[in-house]
């Protein structure tokens, strides 16, 4: 976990943004405006969680033959 500091007013929207989007945490709101701003795509977060592996010695490009 992490604080941050915020003016009162940014607290203010920020707390009325959660309560009209019914968020359950400030971090869902920060998360979603963040994905918007950045034009992120949500669904690109562990696409590949459990199909990256650690890198070989057989990866190597030097070591292969060709």
């Amino acid at each position: 976990m992490k604080t941050i500091q915020l003016r009162d007013e940014t607290y203010r929207m920020l707390s009325k943004l959660k309560e009209i989007k019914k968020a359950r945490s400030f971090d869902e709101i920060v998360f979603e405006l963040l994905i918007k701003e950045l034009g992120v795509e949500t669904e690109m977060f562990g696409v590949d969680r459990g199909k990256i592996r650690p890198f070989s010695p057989e990866d190597r490009m030097e070591d292969r033959e060709w």
